[in-house]
């Protein structure tokens, strides 16, 4: 069995930028077990596989350790692949999900946008181990299916060097730090060590939380954010009260082919 295999880097517009992915178009889904050793050779944050309908189009994410239930760049680079690759005719691209319900995305120029349900955080106590794995103490703490830990400066976000394992332990999907931006309305790193990826270069899924708290605090419903990993991703956000909208780029890096 021969599967296409893309590898697109998101939120970016130049190669070795952004978030990779990895794309796999399927006509019918493969075993669990064989998606996971899938996306377990490819060593990316995300691989990413679908499979065509009528009207839709079904899709799910895989890390190199386990399958998550949202993942924000490997569904910008599925896109991109439906319309950069496999020439999808519509403006408006419908996944349908195992968890997460129905999503949308769509072109905007030379944005594609993702249309994403939103996470309202609320405010939690510290765990010690939290502010002991980061190294300081947050201004501010939050939770959804994340934490979502707020500082005061940019700064502090890029100084910060986390114990991975100790955060490990928190039993948390993934930590989301995050402060007020020089060159844009706020910045922010995410780390999920509980899904394999100690640090994720830019995460789609962690601004459904980000972008409702930053459009409460900033009082805007139109941001734009950069998270600060070391391949660093831009993303054009909006807010309407139960749904995100968040825009990036996409280029491939390479096309292939899977032997099974």
């Amino acid at each position: 069995m021969r599967i296409l295999i893309y590898h697109v880097d998101t939120f970016t517009g130049e190669i070795f930028g952004g978030n990779p992915a990895a794309v796999c178009p399927l006509t019918e889904w493969l075993d669990d077990k064989i998606m996971q050793n899938i996306a377990a050779e490819n060593n990316l944050s995300e691989t990413a596989f679908f499979v065509p309908h009528d009207e839709y189009f079904e899709i799910r994410w895989f890390t190199p350790v386990t399958e998550v239930d949202l993942c924000g760049h490997a569904t910008l680079a599925t896109a991109h692949v439906l319309y950069r690759h496999l020439h999808y005719r519509h403006e408006v691209i419908r996944f349908t999900t195992h968890y997460r319900g129905d999503l949308s995305v769509s072109r905007n120029d030379d944005l594609i946008v993702l249309n994403f349900p939103a996470s309202d955080p609320q405010p939690v106590p510290y765990p010690e181990a939290l502010s002991k794995a980061l190294g300081q103490r947050p201004a501010e703490l939050y939770k959804t299916r994340d934490f979502l830990a707020v500082y005061n400066k940019e700064e502090e976000i890029a100084a910060i060097t986390p114990d991975f394992r100790l955060l490990k332990t928190l039993g948390q999907a993934g930590i989301i730090i995050t402060a007020p931006g020089k060159a844009c309305d706020f910045v922010s790193r995410f780390f999920a060590p509980a899904y394999g990826i100690d640090e994720d270069p830019v995460t789609g899924s962690a601004h459904t939380t980000l972008i409702p708290y930053w459009a409460s605090r900033l009082k805007k419903e139109e941001l734009f954010a950069l998270q600060i990993s070391k391949r660093k991703g831009e993303l054009y956000c909006g807010y309407t009260g139960d749904r995100v909208t968040i825009g990036g780029k996409a280029v491939t890096f390479f096309t292939g082919e899977i032997n099974l």
